[in-house]
C-alpha cells in the first residue's frame, strides 16, 4: 500500500494513500463526486481544482482527475463555473470577420495580462487563442484551443471576463461547418448506410455474444 499523506479537503484534514489523484483521494475520503465529471458519467471539465502547498505562495491550478495528490496540499474545487454563454444556431452564423466581435465582444478588452494562460489546467496557451480570435483566424484559434475541456479557471482568473472556453468553442464550431473541406469518403459512406449496404455484417454481430465480440476485437487486423 502507498504511504499515506496528509491533505486538507475544503479546509479539512484527511489522511489517503499518496498515490492517488485528487479526484480519487476525495472518494477515498469519503466524499461522494455528483457534479457530472466526464469520468463519472458526466462531462470532462467539471473537476477543475484549485490547490496550494504548506509553505509554498504560488496558487496551483489543476484537473482533480490528472493531478496526484502530494503532502500539505489543501484543495478547493470548482464544481461548475458559470460562462457567459451566447445563443445562436449555427446554421445562422457564417465565418464573416465580424463574427466573434458580435457575439463575443469582450475579447477586445483583453489586457494581454496572460493569467488565463497561466491558470490552465491543460497547459493551453490561452491568451494566443484569444488573439486569434480577435483577428478572426478561425482555423488557428480552433487549432490552439482544441484540447480545452471548459473547466472554467481560466475564465474566473480573468479580469475583462472573458469566457474564453466559449470562444474556443464557437471558433471549431465555425471552423468544421465552414472551413473545413467535406470528407468525400465520409459522404460515400453515409450513403452506403443510408442504402442497406452494411445491414447484414451489423446484423450478424448484433447477433453474437459478449465473449464471441471480445474474442473478434481480440483478434482483429490492425494496420501498420
Amino acid at each position: 500500500m502507498a504511504d499515506l499523506i496528509s491533505v486538507f479537503f475544503d479546509g479539512k484534514p484527511y489522511t489517503v494513500p499518496s498515490d492517488l489523484t485528487i479526484m480519487t483521494a476525495m472518494e477515498y475520503a469519503g466524499f461522494r463526486l455528483v457534479r457530472g465529471c466526464g469520468c463519472r458519467h458526466g462531462f470532462c471539465g467539471a473537476c477543475g481544482t484549485i490547490y496550494r502547498i504548506k509553505g509554498d505562495n504560488k496558487v496551483y491550478f489543476a484537473l482533480a482527475c490528472q493531478q496526484q495528490v502530494s503532502a500539505d496540499m489543501y484543495v478547493a474545487t470548482l464544481p461548475f463555473f458559470p460562462l457567459n454563454r451566447r445563443d445562436y444556431k449555427l446554421e445562422e452564423l457564417t465565418a464573416e470577420h465580424t463574427v466573434m466581435m458580435r457575439l463575443h465582444p469582450e475579447i477586445f478588452a483583453c489586457i494581454a495580462c496572460n493569467s488565463c494562460t497561466r491558470s490552465c489546467a491543460r497547459g493551453l496557451n490561452v491568451m494566443q487563442y484569444i488573439a486569434y480570435a480577435k483577428r478572426n483566424d478561425l482555423a488557428a484559434c480552433a487549432k490552439e484551443s482544441f484540447d480545452c475541456v471548459a473547466c472554467g479557471i481560466c475564465s474566473a482568473r480573468c479580469p475583462a471576463d472573458i469566457s474564453h472556453p466559449l470562444v474556443g468553442l464557437l471558433a471549431r464550431r465555425l471552423k468544421g461547418k465552414y472551413l473545413t473541406p467535406a470528407a468525400a469518403h465520409n459522404k460515400k459512406r453515409v450513403e452506403e448506410i443510408n442504402n442497406g449496404k452494411h445491414d447484414e455484417p451489423v446484423n450478424g454481430l448484433m447477433q453474437l455474444t459478449q465473449a464471441e465480440i471480445a474474442a473478434l476485437y481480440d483478434t482483429r487486423e490492425i494496420g501498420g
